[in-house]
């Protein structure tokens, strides 16, 4: 496992990490020893960075964490947790520094621990980047102890750039993958520039890019890949990235030659993702030990050749860009 630094953090973690969207909910029935199991093995495969929120499963993906993490004992990893979307209703107004810390207090106990690694504000509207008395707060609470670092996860591009305004924001977590490759034209030069980092989410598209979804998949009543595909709960984008189903998977299908044998689409996903050195660290999930070995895996295979990398730009092209580049 190659390891990175997460920007001004100075934290030395795993280039693959751990997402625990999936051993919270939201991605149909994972039993708590699925998840447990998925984590040790991820863990076991040099994984050094978790990624969390207090919402998953409405604090069950922490208490796993914690469990794990408890049972294993030794040296601990960078975990990762994320607050406010336990605000109802949603809105700029509820990101006050109490009701931020009311939040962190409870991760705290949820994890176990007496100060976070890192905190990120959970996709906020639009609006709160543009609150510095907000990222004061945050400010505040590192004085307090309650957290070492504080930083984003935002929908759109444009939330990156101004959130990396403020010198207190250590991290911004974003989508980028095959089917989302805006970051790259100017988000990750400036990220680099103010050595803010770069955390990877939905890096295989919910799935798609694992090449093992068809028309014909069904998806449990719970998991967001059903529900959530016209954005009825949350943002759009966080399903299947945006891409309407039947233009990604007809792009899926134009992938498949480009994969070296020996090599699972997910596995050549994620590591087109690391082609770029402005980011962190990847976070895909896992349901299972042998997804979490085989995402682990993927930083031990062979970088893309240019060539390669550019049949995959052209198709993000002619397939992909008119659906989401505009959007996020």
């Amino acid at each position: 496992m190659k390891t990175r630094v997460l920007g001004k953090t100075g934290a030395t973690i795993s280039e693959i990490g751990f997402g625990a969207w999936q051993i919270g909910g939201s991605w149909g029935d994972v039993s708590e020893a699925d998840g447990k199991r998925a984590l040790n093995a991820a863990l076991d495969s040099g994984v050094t960075f978790i990624d969390t929120a207090d919402v998953y499963g409405d604090g069950r993906s922490e208490k796993i964490i914690a469990a794990v993490l408890k049972e294993r004992g030794g040296e601990m990893p960078f975990v990762a947790t994320k607050a406010g979307r336990r605000l109802s209703p949603h809105v700029t107004e509820g990101y006050t520094g109490a009701n931020i810390e009311a939040f962190i207090d409870r991760s705290l106990t949820n994890l176990g621990v007496e100060t976070l690694d890192l905190v990120q504000l959970h996709c906020p509207p639009t609006e709160v980047y543009y609150r510095p008395d907000l990222f004061g707060a945050l400010d505040q609470l590192i004085t307090k102890g309650k957290i070492r670092h504080y930083g984003v996860s935002v929908e759109k591009v444009e939330e990156a750039l101004k959130a990396i305004e403020y010198p207190g924001v250590a991290t911004v977590q974003i989508i980028y993958n095959i089917f989302r490759q805006r970051p790259q034209d100017l988000f990750f030069a400036e990220a680099r520039k103010k050595n803010v980092g770069v955390i990877v989410r939905v890096p295989l598209a919910s799935g798609l890019l694992s090449g093992k979804i068809t028309r014909d998949t069904a998806f449990a009543a719970d998991d967001h890949r059903n529900f959530n595909r016209h954005g009825e709960a949350f943002d759009v984008g966080e399903t299947f990235a945006g891409v309407p189903f039947e233009a990604a998977l007809e792009a899926v299908e134009q992938l498949r030659p480009l994969v070296p044998a020996g090599v699972s689409m997910a596995q050549f996903a994620l590591r087109w993702i690391l082609t770029q050195d402005a980011v962190s660290v990847v976070i895909p999930g896992a349901r299972n030990e042998a997804q979490a070995q085989s995402n682990a895996a993927a930083s031990a295979l062979a970088a893309i050749d240019e060539q390669t990398r550019a049949v995959i730009a052209a198709l993000y092209e002619r397939l992909v860009k008119v659906h989401v580049h505009h959007r996020w």
